[in-house]
């Protein structure tokens, strides 16, 4: 009998990308059938904390709270590697201003729980903020309703289009801020209850399927262009490209490092309180 596995990932085109394989039938399932369920990441966050999934797509912020449950998984992580989530305006104005308690600039966040938000507090401390969908943001910054906000996936490549401009790349101030390391921001996590054997027959063929569509690109990006929002064949493959690349075939000393890093900077500066082990399946 065949384990029937519910695979979490967000609706953006890196993600598609990554199980187009298992998505279309390109490769074969195994022992496994997949059930892929699509929702932002900051749904996927809670459902996570609930460990309703077998598999999921999970913010590096958010793994602290729900590692009881879930084990990272090698492959399928998303790092910025000198680019990242970015923090934009209508006006250009110093990100100083953003933490100044006497004025009273809002900043629309895709959910408290994701990456982009830890690395701006750390960042520039706390800020006033309004929690949006994230394929609302822009709209809301470009018509006034918002002062700022932090844009996450293809967001990053289209902002410009509405007349917005760009006031912080985190991924760039990470890399300066830890002497060149890749910003950790999305992982793939498995439930442990599903027992060591299982889990490493499932990660192998997880990382099949990413394998698969890194050999088939042009076939691969022209079904991940389905889930990108305002993009063209070229916007959406430069955009896989950023994200999918061989951090996400396998995480390696370098991303290790920096998701170490990353929370032990969110617990040092009292933003993760969580006790947990960080551990890869």
């Amino acid at each position: 009998m065949k384990t029937h596995i519910r695979l979490g990932h967000s609706p953006d085109p890196d993600d598609a990308f990554m199980f187009y394989a298992l998505a279309k039938q390109k490769i074969d399932p195994g022992e496994f059938t997949f059930e892929h369920v699509l929702e932002d990441i900051e749904s996927l966050n809670h459902r996570a904390e609930r460990g309703e999934l077998e598999v999921t797509a999970i913010s590096i912020h958010a793994y602290p709270k729900v590692a009881h449950l879930y084990a990272l998984l090698g492959s399928g992580g998303s790092m910025g590697d000198n680019y990242g989530p970015m923090v934009v305006a209508r006006e250009n104005f110093r990100i100083e201003e953003l933490s100044d308690a006497k004025n009273n600039m809002k900043i629309a966040v895709p959910g408290t729980m994701t990456s982009a938000f830890l690395a701006l507090t750390l960042a520039i401390g706390e800020f006033k903020y309004e929690v949006t969908p994230f394929d609302k943001i822009i709209s809301e910054v470009s018509e006034g309703k918002v002062d700022v906000g932090l844009i996450i996936h293809e967001g990053q490549l289209t902002y410009a289009k509405s007349g917005l401009k760009k006031i912080l790349d985190l991924g760039e101030w990470w890399n300066k801020h830890t002497n060149g390391l890749p910003l950790p921001l999305g992982g793939n996590c498995v439930r442990r209850d599903l027992g060591k054997e299982k889990i490493s027959r499932l990660s192998a063929k997880l990382r099949e399927s990413i394998q698969f569509s890194l050999d088939n690109r042009a076939e691969a990006a022209e079904y991940a262009l389905e889930f990108g929002r305002d993009l063209s064949l070229e916007l959406a493959d430069k955009f896989i490209g950023m994200y999918v690349n061989d951090y996400t075939i396998d995480y390696g000393s370098k991303g290790r490092e920096a998701i170490k890093r990353f929370l032990t900077d969110g617990e040092t500066a009292g933003l993760i309180t969580d006790k947990y082990e960080l551990d890869f399946a």
